[in-house]
């Protein structure tokens, strides 16, 4: 099947006839298209000082060729369809880039790849297997586990999904009943979201991965504080936006293949799902049934996403068979990254909710050369919410600046 890969070019006003070293942007996911510019804003500020940027939208997302229900039933079988998903984990967006290299830089010249979470996974596979590509490397808030399995990085991000539950409550006591009183209403009546599918208990825990980002506590807060309508029912403003935070209609492919991004040999077989009872404060029967606080839980994708979100349900018998699919190729070559030789940076968040951070410094000890700064001033979306700093200091870092 042959498919498209688009990506934007950005330049900044008067630089657009000099010859500028490029920097190619890889996008956190999986499954989302790159950012869509407006002027100079967030990182591309700081960018667009020294580079030429494309903005890639990895393969299946934005003007890419689409991949969508609707297409993929059109390969058949849902093991034809699980064979084709395959190929859109880290190792095929590295062969994109490389292609696309070559015909914008010519076979000899590299470019730079900055790469922000799972565009950070996507970075280190790029400097195991086709470093020769790459002028310099910059990463921010995604250093992948070398040789981690997704129970590894579970174990460790349901530690931090329940400290960052604890700090919440702790900032607002209140939020506790108003939790577990919503928890207890949606346990005990068939709640319907706008988009006519239902919301449960769990459904409902799964807001909780806006508590990995710099607002996100205070954003649970307000959400929570006004969730009723007046008649004892939840709102329709309420409905709606944990609709719009627990659905996947934007970007299905993230929830399809979110577990495989950490796959090398053995199968996932829905290793959030599994590793939550070793977790037993997120079982929701303790808010439900008892006097226990409801833990809300962090970006875990679980197999009965897929048969309560609509945009999922047609992918539920592809998404199956690729939990359980053995034998997937490695992303990392850790002999490779030992021996490194291309000029790279990296912002480590130690409070990282998403990638854990014990896993990033184990890598980043593990990567020939690569400078690291490790800090708690910013939150995972630290690149696009600082106004350039983050960007900047790497950038820095990268040229031995700091």
């Amino acid at each position: 099947m042959r498919i498209e890969v688009f990506a934007r070019e950005v330049v900044a006003t008067g630089k657009a006839g000099e010859r500028l070293p490029w920097l190619v942007f890889l996008q956190g996911g999986p499954g989302f298209a790159a950012q869509r510019p407006v002027g100079r804003s967030t990182w591309l500020d700081r960018a667009l000082d020294d580079y030429r940027v494309l903005l890639l939208d990895q393969r299946g997302t934005g003007r890419s060729t689409p991949l969508t229900a609707r297409s993929l039933a059109r390969l058949g079988s849902p093991a034809a369809q699980a064979e084709y998903l395959a190929r859109f984990r880290a190792d095929s967006i590295v062969l994109d880039c490389e292609l696309i290299r070559r015909e914008l830089c010519g076979p000899d010249e590299p470019w730079t790849v900055l790469g922000q979470s799972f565009g950070g996974f996507c970075t280190v596979t790029y400097l195991s297997f086709a470093p020769h590509g790459m002028a310099g490397a910059l990463i921010t808030g995604g250093l992948p586990g070398l040789e981690a399995h997704a129970e590894d990085v579970y174990r460790l991000t349901y530690a931090t999904v329940a400290a960052r539950n604890a700090g919440h409550y702790d900032r607002y006591p209140g939020d506790v009943e108003s939790a577990r009183a919503v928890a207890g209403h949606l346990a005990a009546r068939d709640v319907r979201l706008p988009d006519g599918s239902r919301l449960t208990v769990e459904r409902f825990q799964a807001i909780g991965g806006m508590l990995g980002q710099s607002a996100g506590s205070h954003e649970l807060h307000y959400l929570l504080e006004d969730p009723w309508d007046g008649d004892g029912g939840l709102s329709d403003a309420f409905l709606g936006e944990v609709m719009e935070r627990t659905g996947f209609a934007r970007a299905p492919l993230y929830a399809v293949l979110h577990e495989a991004c950490y796959a090398q040999g053995a199968a996932t077989r829905w290793a959030a799902h599994r590793v939550r009872a070793e977790f037993p404060a997120f079982d929701p029967a303790g808010a439900v049934d008892g006097d226990q606080p409801l833990l809300f839980t962090g970006e875990m994708v679980y197999p009965w996403m897929l048969g309560l979100d609509p945009a999922l349900t047609p992918l539920r018998e592809a998404a199956e068979l690729l939990a359980q699919r053995d034998g997937w190729p490695p992303l990392y070559d850790p002999a490779r990254l030992a021996a490194n030789e291309v000029p790279a940076a990296a912002a480590l968040y130690f409070d990282d909710m998403y990638v854990p951070a014990p896993l990033s410094l184990r890598t980043a000890a593990g990567i020939r050369g690569l400078r690291t700064w490790v800090t708690n001033e910013w939150e995972h979306e630290g690149l696009r919410i600082s106004g350039g700093q983050v960007l900047g200091r790497l950038i820095a870092m990268l040229q031995g600046e700091a």
